[in-house]
């Protein structure tokens, strides 16, 4: 592969697999890095801060940092601060990022949200919740959500996740979610930025086909997918007649479709 200029990496069912390294993976990233190509990790994993997903990945080896991570949860901050700045903010996700919700006003369901916003989807997403969700729906609060994944991997195999939930919501009240992570135009925009490469040459790599592979060719980036993670064989005949422009077995393969290994 030629003139690739950056590289932009999921985490989950790329890099780790409930967060444990999957084989090889290190090494690749570090391969990419040592080849002077900039790194930035795009990943719509809300289960942990960005400093928090930083450690842990450093921990097992990846030579990244806090800056070059960008999540979906930062990405809502951003959002809500731009379009609905001072609302009163009821957010459901499972586990707790709100060190990366700086400047955004959450309350709790009982005080009449204006802007109700979904996470990763968790046992906090039971009937209850979600009912009242609903509710504030009906009364005209707005809906973000930070990703529309349908499911993702752990090492007990596919789990769901809020896309599968969110579909229900939206026909039940009648609205339509705005959806911040992947893969989403401005997402995809602020990876580019935080890369330093503006115009052709980047790559993402991602085990989802619809938010990382195809929502990266939507928007101008070379789509790679990996055959780890939430991978189905299916996703290699792609949708709507669009196919990922490259498909490997794993991360491991990442330097030599590269050319740097």
């Amino acid at each position: 592969m030629d003139d690739v200029r950056g590289v932009l990496l999921d985490i989950d069912g790329v890099l780790t697999v409930s967060w444990e390294p999957l084989p090889g993976a290190v090494d690749a990233v570090r391969a990419v890095r040592e080849a002077g190509l900039p790194v930035v990790l795009l990943t719509n994993t809300t289960s942990r801060t960005r400093a928090g997903t930083a450690r842990v990945l450093a921990d097992a080896g990846f030579p990244v940092g806090p800056d070059e991570i960008l999540t979906a949860t930062a990405a809502t901050a951003a959002h809500l601060r731009e379009h609905h700045p001072d609302a009163r903010c009821l957010l459901l996700n499972s586990g707790d990022v709100t060190d990366d919700l700086d400047g955004v006003h959450l309350v709790p369901s009982h005080a009449d949200p204006e802007v109700v916003v979904l996470g990763g989807a968790g046992p906090e997403f039971g009937y209850e919740a979600l009912n009242d969700v609903f509710g504030h729906l009906q009364r005209g609060a707005q809906l973000v959500a930070m990703h529309r994944n349908l499911y993702w991997r752990t090492d007990e195999g596919l789990q769901l996740d809020t896309g599968a939930l969110l579909r229900g919501l939206e026909e039940a009240a009648g609205v339509e979610a705005v959806v911040v992570g992947k893969p989403a135009g401005t997402f995809f925009d602020a990876a580019r930025r935080a890369l330093g490469v503006s115009g052709d040459g980047v790559v993402m790599v991602g085990d989802d086909l619809g938010s990382d592979v195809l929502g990266a060719q939507d928007n101008g980036i070379t789509g790679v997918l990996v055959r780890t993670g939430k991978y189905r064989p299916s996703d290699e005949d792609g949708t709507d007649g669009r196919r990922p422009d490259h498909v490997i077995d794993s991360i491991a393969d990442l330097p030599g479709l590269l050319g740097i290994g």
